[in-house]
């Protein structure tokens, strides 16, 4: 498979201002955090909202995450194949018409259908890292990919105290509409800001590939984020993931065929690209553990012997700093892969992350301490997930970057949902009834923080003996992570 490049990886004469590209591109990733967090807040009152029942509404979380599953990896195949820029702006539309389909949204159908298209936020992260890659100087690739990286954890801390703002004082549908304007303004600056590659891979596109792999995630994340709820001996929930294991293998036959797959399958075999992929399906599965439960530690009574008693905007207001954090050590996360190499961030990373999921186990008694916890846990996410993205491209042709990074993606997400479905089956096993309501007991929290702890070590430790990657990879990346 022979790629399309030219002495300049642009399509124009010079490289765009680095500074002004990764911030245009690094502010996608705002957009994506308001739209991964912009309903979860909100989900109790949508019953009331939509009349409909709680189960129901629970579907504007999973609709989301199951379309963005499913979308990743095809743009970021197509972003390979056609232009990694054009595909970010094809994404960045779809999140605009869904944003604005869920402003007007009369039911909760086509709300749904929105919130599936907001889905495609999924892939603009891994476009977004693969274009700096074809545009950005050697020099400023690390920190780049570390401010894009960074910028996941910003948009979700802004976007809980947004998100209860206007909760509070207006309709939910401007949550929507904001969303859409932003995406506009998106489009406008990527265009406008940024650069297309002329690295192409050609060929034509693996559509059975592409419904193969859509059959077996939608049958594995809807068993996985459902199970707790549908119960995980149903015969939904078993014939979900009885079908997944049946066409993962037919469809792992079909592309190991064909010329040009969506998934290059031996690429992905390669053992630098495979281990890093089962440790980012791990720190998927810790760093969600911090983001999911922190606020519910701040918002749980006080009589819940845990809890603090805080509000939703309260309690977003708090964990504010953690998205400061992020930002400043994202250029940290960027000098250390520059100076040791990106291997050596994400084993700092992750030691960081043990360390605060293990303080979270212990249910700090005082908001300082909780706030102490989640910002070395989010410190440590911030390095894990800017060394990934470095370490993926430095293991894959340069003209497979779009799609090894949403393949990566797509290990993130199974892991946040793992991360959630274990946090429904504990929360409900360990639960106590204070002031009439019904609660997680102290237990549930530490327990699922401790598994977090856990699932961080062991990626820390597949990090270490990873073998580093054969000489494959864009020598460009090599020079700027060696």
């Amino acid at each position: 498979m022979s790629a399309s490049v030219a002495e300049s990886p642009t399509t124009t004469g010079e490289r765009p201002r680095p500074t002004v590209a990764i911030l245009t591109l690094a502010s996608c990733g705002l957009l994506v955090s308001l739209i991964q967090t912009m309903v979860v807040p909100l989900l109790p009152q949508f019953p009331r909202l939509m009349s409909v029942s709680p189960s129901t509404a629970a579907w504007l979380v999973t609709a989301t995450l199951v379309a963005g599953a499913v979308s990743a990896p095809v743009l970021g195949r197509l972003g390979d194949m056609y232009g990694k820029r054009r595909m970010l702006v094809v994404a960045l539309t779809l999140i605009v018409l869904g944003s604005a389909l869920g402003a007007v949204a009369p039911n909760i159908v086509v709300l749904l259908v929105a919130r599936a298209l907001q889905g495609t936020a999924f892939g603009v992260i891994a476009l977004g890292m693969s274009l700096m890659r074809d545009i950005l100087p050697p020099e400023k690739v690390g920190s780049g990919v570390g401010l894009m990286s960074s910028s996941l954890g910003v948009g979700g801390a802004i976007g809980l105290p947004l998100t209860g703002l206007v909760a509070q004082f207006a309709s939910w549908r401007w949550l929507f509409a904001g969303a859409a304007v932003i995406g506009v303004l998106q489009i406008v600056l990527v265009q406008k800001l940024t650069a297309e590659s002329r690295v192409r891979t050609g060929g034509r596109f693996d559509v059975v590939g592409t419904v193969g792999l859509g059959v077996a995630l939608v049958c594995l994340l809807l068993a996985i984020s459902k199970g707790s709820e549908w119960g995980w001996t149903s015969p939904v929930s078993l014939g979900l993931l009885a079908a997944a294991a049946v066409v993962l293998p037919l469809w792992g036959r079909y592309e190991l065929r064909r010329p040009g797959p969506l998934v290059d399958l031996r690429v992905s075999a390669r053992p630098a690209v495979l281990w890093t992929n089962v440790a980012t399906l791990m720190i998927g599965f810790s760093m969600f553990a911090t983001f999911m439960l922190a606020t519910q530690v701040l918002q749980a009574p006080v009589s819940t012997g845990y809890g603090f008693g805080l509000s939703l905007i309260t309690a977003g207001l708090v964990l504010l700093p953690l998205g400061g954090a992020m930002v400043l050590f994202s250029s940290a996360s960027a000098w250390v892969s520059r100076v040791r190499g990106p291997r050596i961030t994400l084993v700092i990373g992750l030691a960081l992350m043990v360390l605060g999921n293990g303080g979270f186990a212990l249910l700090p008694t005082s908001i300082a301490a909780l706030i102490g916890v989640a910002t070395v846990g989010s410190v440590g996410a911030t390095l894990a997930y800017s060394a990934l993205p470095l370490l993926v491209m430095r293991a894959v042709p340069e003209t497979e970057t779009a799609a090894a990074n949403s393949l990566n993606t797509l290990m993130r997400q199974l892991g946040t949902s793992t991360c959630t479905a274990v946090v429904a089956a504990v929360g409900s096993a360990f639960v106590m009834t204070v002031d009439g309501e019904t609660h997680p007991t102290a237990a549930a929290f530490s327990i699922v923080f401790l598994v977090a702890a856990a699932a961080a070590l062991v990626a820390m430790v597949v990090a270490m003996v990873t073998p580093a990657p054969a000489v494959v990879g864009d020598p460009r990346v090599r020079a700027a992570t060696a």
